[in-house]
């Protein structure tokens, strides 16, 4: 039966794919890859065969209807992102609804995501929280923020680390300096760094120590 899969990929560690994600990428017809380099790497390590083609934010709006045309042709297709589930910060929303409108059934597998492991690692309340993504880089970052001076919940970023002093700076700005924040570094990997304390405090130990690889900024919401 054709149809959409959505396979969660390792963030790090590639110990971390399930058993159903390595058996629905060996009996697909198509795999859609976010880089190809990089996911061949991971179908390499399980020696899964099936063929892989690019599918990413700069060319998804102009495949998109040839791949839904292929699915309803009879093919099963998996989609992947480098690291994590599909269309949380990757592309994938796009692809998703348009086969939903299409009447093509999507079928998505639990497994690995960021954004989870560094929340409940935190220490901050888990019970309600809200995932923001990226910040604008630019147009729109100061609004967000104000936006959400309010918030209550434990907020979850993600971060580039070329940005991550200027964003607790920010945040110390909008939050203050006694907002209590988590940052969690390189999960899954073997330099995963998870450092806590309060903005300002994050904010000093990362100019002093400059970080690397992908980050994760939990941030405690505003208290009632």
């Amino acid at each position: 039966m054709s149809k959409l899969f959505l396979v969660p990929t390792p963030i790090g560690n590639l110990g971390d794919i399930t058993y159903r994600a390595v058996e629905v990428l060996n009996s697909v017809d198509l795999i859609l890859a976010e880089d190809t380099r990089q996911s061949g790497k991971l179908l390499s390590h399980y020696n899964i065969k099936s063929p892989l083609q690019s599918h990413h934010m700069f060319n998804e709006h102009r495949s998109v209807e040839t791949i839904c045309t292929r699915i309803l042709s009879g093919l099963k297709v998996a989609l992947i992102s480098d690291a994590g589930t599909p269309g949380i910060s990757d592309p994938g929303f796009l692809l998703v609804r348009t086969c939903l409108e299409k009447g093509i059934s999507v079928e998505t597998l639990p497994g690995p995501v960021a954004l989870i492991p560094a929340l409940v690692n935190s220490g901050l309340p888990c019970e309600r929280f809200c995932f923001e993504g990226f910040l604008p880089p630019k147009k729109g970052r100061n609004k967000r923020l104000t936006r959400l001076e309010e918030e209550t919940r434990t907020m979850i970023f993600y971060e580039s680390p070329y940005r991550l002093v200027k964003t607790l700076d920010e945040m110390t700005g909008h939050f203050g300096s006694e907002r209590e924040v988590s940052v969690s570094r390189e999960l899954t990997k073997v330099f995963e760094e998870n450092i806590r304390g309060t903005l300002p405090y994050l904010s000093d130990y990362y100019k002093n120590k400059p970080p690397k690889g992908e980050i994760v900024i939990v941030v405690a919401g505003k208290k009632d």
